[in-house]
């Protein structure tokens, strides 16, 4: 007799499996709210708290799995998950000791930190978030899904929505940037691309939102630091893209490590109870980020007991390493510092989960041989990877139509970043093989054809500090230092350089610079990397930048000598390919930024969206006035606005039109205009419509994104774009936290970026 066989034939004696008549084969349990009722009815205390912790494995070695410590914990019923472990074979022998050697044979659920693809890497997300294409991004968690499934993982920590609006924390290039209504669209995309609606197919996974909440705002832009800000300010800024993950049906939902109002979110009940659950009507399960509840003891919240009952008694369900719900509970539980329906409640919401995976009916359900072959990191996957990459990538400058480059003459790669293949997924790439990914060198070689002479050099290390490349390029993403002296390696360059007709300086981040604990106070591109970058300059030759980053960098010194300039983040395994694509010509950037990038450290956080003091700055050319909100020494406005990014061709706006100059409440209005493409190129723009309440009950933003379409255009052709404005565009939370809409002047802005200057107005009227 098989070995699956026996299972269903456990699974059948302990939990009322009936056996359909149109099949004898096959087997169906009995309806979810039964079934979770009659399994937990058997469980014993230990085991229900058991269900509640979710261990890290270590990368357990195929055929070990029984000898390890984590094996022991499965056994005895304590482990109701695992986390960090790959591959089919793997998680069979660890799904095999829970589901027949535990004594209630649950399966165990498999996470793993799935943020931007699998083996098949798209861009970090916030690179991700500058294509503005919810269908890509939604194909892309898809795929992920799908390559994570095949693999045996049931379950990923994304999408991380968290708005941010300071670049100094590292963890800006793990989101979707700084505006809370495209964030919103984004989490739904991400969750719908991870779940399908149909967590019972066998290429879906559990998608979790993180981190709850307002993670993005740390003081200092330091990872992990206080947070403080009014509700208002919660409910209307960063409230929005949880609440739209929760709306699409996200299955689990992760704390953040920050406070919120002076509690740790990890045992914050205002957050996981009243919030999520009473307002919101969040049905899944609530896991703590890697050690949350532990980490309330430094926060000063008290000693693991304390901490993992103020965790339960808060509404979080799963225990991720700390083990203090393992340890701890059942003390607190006789000392009545919890209860016992507190305990079953989390149990069944974990059940619940596995249940919905399919994990009952089949327990190897993710653990399909053939699937592992046949799906991960396809062609197939890896061109759309490619595609969605180059519309991730933002052109900031390019004077005198320097790019796109011809597919002839000689061309210099030069920078540490040029040959760096294992740096090209960034951040938060853990399934990612390194190796398989396509540097911009090899890109570049492909790309440009046999008519191109490449010519590459490496031009200076990362930085000249060691101990700061060390730290920045940790995972093995390292970019393998050249012990030689910053003079040798420069005359290098220049000696590849003045072979060239055009530079191509690849510069800026390594991929470990930004992500989690990779804070940073200078926002520049290193000292080591500028000194290149000018060396090049002085050549006289033409020089593009394409720069490598996970944040909004400052750019001053680049954008003011520097002829063309491409953000291309870090835009995952098929990154080469790519960015080639678009350096020459084959596609035509049409990324947008959803980040303000600024001039200097001194301006953050920085964001389109702020309000206005009571004393605004009246010269629109930066100008220093006493009395008024500016700086001694910087302008207010930004280097980069959010919403920029150019194209080789030309998009003109004109003929804005509002179908009306009054709407009701229960009305609406349609603004018009009129988009051309007036350059030499076939291209895409990303038209955005901005909203301003002029008058309301409490202060507002000075525009607000609430709309915006990606329209393809052939040269000289010409399209009228339609928005739709109705009643809930024009809510917000008022004092009272209430979600409302206030009659008075609306200004409506609409064009390529967040400073359009194209303006309707019209009157909500009761």
């Amino acid at each position: 007799m098989n070995t699956k066989l026996i299972i269903v034939l456990l699974s059948f004696s302990l939990f009322g499996y009936s056996q359909k008549k149109e099949n004898k084969k096959a087997f169906t349990l009995k309806p979810k709210t039964e079934f979770v009722a009659e399994l937990l009815s058997k469980m014993t205390l230990d085991e229900k708290l058991g269900q509640l912790n979710l261990p890290t494995s270590g990368d357990i070695t195929t055929g070990q799995a029984n000898s390890s410590d984590v094996a022991r914990k499965i056994e005895e019923g304590k482990v109701g998950g695992l986390f960090n472990i790959k591959s089919v074979q793997k998680i069979r022998d660890v799904q095999r000791i829970a589901v027949e050697k535990s004594r209630l044979k649950i399966p165990l659920i498999f996470g793993m930190d799935v943020i931007h693809g699998y083996e098949t890497t798209f861009p970090i997300p916030l690179g991700l978030s500058c294509t503005w294409d919810m269908k890509l991004i939604e194909r892309s968690a898809q795929i992920a899904a799908q390559e994570a499934s095949a693999d045996g993982i049931n379950w990923t920590f994304s999408p991380m929505v968290d708005v941010s609006r300071d670049p100094r924390w590292g963890r800006i290039s793990e989101g979707s940037g700084e505006d809370p209504f495209l964030g919103s669209l984004i989490a739904k995309a991400m969750v719908d691309g991870y779940q399908q609606h149909d967590l019972s197919k066998k290429n879906t996974i559990l998608a979790c939102v993180k981190h709850f909440a307002l993670y993005g705002a740390p003081e200092g832009g330091r990872d992990y630091n206080t947070v403080d800000m009014s509700r208002i300010r919660m409910y209307n800024e960063y409230f929005p893209p949880y609440k739209a993950a929760i709306d699409a049906g996200v299955g689990s939902v992760m704390a953040s490590f920050n406070e919120v109002e002076g509690i740790p979110a990890t045992g914050n009940k205002w957050l996981m109870t009243d919030v999520l659950r009473k307002q919101w009507g969040f049905k899944g399960f609530v896991v703590t980020d890697f050690t949350g509840i532990p980490e309330m003891i430094d926060h000063g919240m008290g000693d693991l007991q304390t901490v993992s009952a103020l965790s339960m008694n808060a509404g979080v369900e799963m225990d991720m390493v700390g083990e203090g719900f393992l340890t701890t509970l059942k003390k607190s539980l006789n000392e009545k510092k919890v209860t016992i329906e507190q305990i079953n409640n989390a149990v069944t919401l974990i059940l619940n989960a596995k249940y919905d995976l399919g994990l009952f009916e089949d327990p190897y359900k993710y653990c399909d041989e053939k699937r592992a072959k046949t799906e991960i990191f396809t062609s197939n996957s890896r061109d759309e990877a490619r595609k969605t990459a180059a519309q991730s990538l933002v052109l900031l400058k390019n004077q005198n139509q320097l790019l796109p480059l011809k597919k002839s003459g000689t061309i210099a790669l030069i920078g540490p970043l040029a040959d760096a293949k294992n740096n090209m997924s960034g951040t938060w790439s853990v399934a990612t093989n390194g190796e398989k990914c396509i540097s911009l060198l090899a890109g570049i070689q492909e790309v440009a054809g046999k008519s191109t002479k490449v010519l590459y050099a490496k031009g200076s290390n990362l930085d000249y500090d060691e101990t700061f490349e060390t730290n920045a390029t940790m995972f093995g993403k390292t970019l393998n230092r050249d012990k030689r002296s910053k003079e040798e390696m420069i005359a290098e360059a220049l000696k590849v350089a003045n072979q060239s007709d055009v530079i191509v300086a690849a510069l800026g981040e390594s991929a470990e610079m930004s992500g989690e604990s990779s804070s940073r106070t200078n926002l520049e591109i290193p000292q080591s990397q500028k000194d290149l970058l000018n060396a090049l300059l002085k050549t006289g030759k033409p020089v593009v930048l394409v720069l490598f980053d996970g944040r909004p960098l400052i750019l001053n010194d680049e954008k003011a000598t520097v002829p063309a300039i491409l953000n291309v983040w870090f835009a995952g395994s098929e990154a080469g390919y790519a960015i080639a694509d678009v350096l020459f010509g084959d596609v035509n950037p049409s990324g947008k930024l959803t980040t303000t990038f600024p001039r200097s450290v001194g301006q953050l956080p920085i964001y389109y969206a702020h309000k206005n003091t009571g004393r605004p700055l009246s010269n629109s050319e930066g100008k220093f006035e006493k009395f008024k909100s500016n700086y001694l020494d910087e302008r207010n406005e930004p280097l980069f606005p959010f919403g920029f990014g150019l194209s080789y061709t030309n998009f003109e706006y004109s003929n804005l039109k509002i179908s009306s100059d009054k709407m009701n409440f229960n009305g609406k209005v349609n603004v018009s205009v009129d988009l051309t493409n007036t350059g030499k190129f076939d291209g895409k723009e990303v038209v955005q419509l901005y909203i301003k309440d002029v008058v309301g009950s409490v202060t507002r933003p000075v525009r607000e994104l609430k709309g915006f379409q990606k329209i393809a255009l052939k040269k000289g052709e010409k399209q009228t774009v339609t928005f739709e404005i109705n009643i809930e565009d024009l809510k917000f939370y008022n004092s009272d936290l209430q979600f409302v809409a206030e009659p008075g002047l609306f200004e409506v802005f609409v064009g390529g970026n967040s400073n359009a200057d194209n303006k309707v107005s019209f009157n909500l009227v009761n």
